[in-house]
């Protein structure tokens, strides 16, 4: 077991970090200590990353601790936590908006990844058309019946053993057919080679969107999505999203739900930092 402390450039306010992770049962966080458990995949070793928060809002630092090769670990959180985003530029970008206030109510608020792309487009796809407190349960049930425990931390199964799963297993958590097909089609076009995410890092979101797009059970939302969560991109904005629509209603006091017309013309001033406008809509409602 090896420790290290990481010491970052301000704003980041890893207790709004925390508090987003934690609505998602499968992670493991401990707010009150301001640590998470990563599930890290090496290969095929799955190990556990330990990072705690130990700094401050302006002057952020974590301590990480795990057993797994540092040289893989540690350039994996940076990703995953987006250690590398100067923070400030994107919150006063945002002060020239009519989301100032949206951002200062969030200030330093992080867009953090899903610890692994394959298993964000699985929860992409898991979730279309669900209220979010089913989408994670459901999830939540296939992860634990599939993937495996270690150290108290869930992995997502890994695309051999989704890809030899039958409709009817997953029919039976309460998958629709078709969510069932779509997930273990996915799975296998990843084993396949057809589906690579360690390539997906280097290439640009219109050739990996035209890549996906063409999956079965793969739209536009989820295709947004998986860039944001699975990639890290900063400038998606999810126009058909219905948490989107409604965080949009709320904070310009519509008396609808916003037009996707509408939606085109207000992200126009946002860019290029989309990612972040749809992130802190999405806080301000959940």
């Amino acid at each position: 077991m090896w420790e290290e402390t990481i010491s970052i450039t301000g704003p980041y306010n890893f207790d709004l970090a925390l508090d987003r992770l934690s609505l998602d049962p499968l992670h493991c966080v401990d707010k009150e200590k301001k640590t998470v458990k990563v599930p890290v995949t090496i290969g095929t070793r799955q190990v556990a990353a330990v990072v705690t928060g130990t700094g401050s809002l302006e002057k952020p630092e974590f301590l990480i601790k795990s057993e797994a090769e540092k040289e893989s670990v540690v350039p994996r959180l940076y990703e995953i936590f987006g250690w590398n985003v100067e923070l400030l530029n994107v919150h006063e970008h945002f002060q020239t908006t009519d989301l100032k206030a949206l951002f200062n109510d969030h200030y330093g608020t992080p867009l953090v990844l899903d610890f692994d792309p394959f298993g964000c487009l699985l929860k992409c796809i898991i979730h279309q058309q669900l209220n979010l407190a089913f989408a994670y349960t459901l999830t939540q049930r296939f992860v634990t019946a599939f993937g495996n425990e270690v150290d108290g931390i869930w992995f997502y199964p890994n695309p051999e053993r989704v890809a030899s799963l039958k409709v009817g297993e997953l029919r039976d958590l309460q998958f629709s057919g078709r969510k069932a097909e779509y997930v273990i089609g996915i799975a296998t076009m990843a084993v396949e080679g057809k589906l690579d995410f360690k390539k997906m890092r280097d290439m640009p979101d219109a050739e990996i969107a035209n890549q996906l797009i063409k999956v079965r059970g793969v739209g536009p939302w989820t295709v947004q999505n998986f860039l944001m969560f699975g990639l890290g991109r900063p400038n998606l904005f999810p126009t058909a999203d219905i948490g989107l629509q409604n965080a949009i209603k709320k904070y310009y006091h519509l008396d609808e739900k916003p037009t996707l017309a509408e939606m085109e013309q207000l992200k126009v001033p946002w860019e290029p930092y989309l990612s972040y406008a749809s992130l802190y809509l999405w806080r301000s409602i959940e």
